[in-house]
């Protein structure tokens, strides 16, 4: 394993968009818009490190962790610690109730760090929705451990020195990422059309060639 350390929230980027997390990770690219401003008031509530106790829960927030065995690094908005020494990572996010595998695999990895700076067990994480008040549950699970070392070994090859940027894959999500200016999906889709016309009409103009030879012969 490569041991670059990648910030942990680029493995929720790389599974939501390949193009997106090399912007950020290789371009060091980061852009803004009203749902990164929406997610930083959300944040803004765990951001300042300390704890509470809440119904024999240990609330830890805004804790750095880091695994250099996978080379990551980060801070988890909150980590439970139960009554029976259990640590739960929990990620803030600002939408209703949702359920995405990159949001289950940047939590995953949250627990993956846990367990090599505190040396326990991490059985589970939960996502809690600010927009809704609503909370999911994450079994980390060996197919989503797998996954989430399958998703770092792909990001640190982004960080390869001849690594190149992802190409663009347009999809309505595109409308509401704050980079989408940089990344022109639109422009990319007219590349790939304007790419395709001139290779055809090449053809065309191979095989008219190809049979005025035949004729003249």
């Amino acid at each position: 394993m490569d041991t670059t350390s990648i910030p942990l929230s680029l493995l929720n980027d790389y599974l939501f968009c390949k193009r997106r997390a090399g912007l950020k990770l290789i371009e060091n690219e980061r852009g803004s818009n009203v749902h990164t401003a929406e997610g930083d008031v959300v944040h803004d509530r765990v951001d300042t490190p300390g704890y509470h106790v809440l119904r024999g829960v240990t609330v830890l927030r805004s804790l750095p962790v880091w695994s250099d065995a996978l080379g990551l690094s980060g801070v988890c908005d909150v980590v439970e610690r139960h009554p029976d020494g259990s640590l739960v990572p929990v990620e803030f996010k600002k939408s209703r109730r949702k359920s995405f595998v990159n949001d289950d695999v940047q939590v995953c990895a949250q627990g993956l760090c846990i367990e090599q700076c505190m040396g326990v067990r991490v059985a589970r994480g939960a996502i809690f929705f600010s927009g809704s008040k609503l909370r999911r549950d994450v079994e980390l699970d060996e197919g989503l451990r797998a996954l989430t070392w399958k998703t770092v070994e792909s990001l640190h090859r982004l960080c390869d020195r001849d690594a190149e940027l992802p190409p663009a894959e347009p999809k309505r999500a595109c409308e509401g990422c704050s980079l989408v200016e940089l990344c022109m999906p639109a422009a990319s889709r007219f590349r790939r059309g304007a790419a395709a016309w001139f290779e055809r009409h090449l053809n065309d103009m191979e095989k008219l060639t190809s049979n005025n030879d035949e004729a003249s012969s």
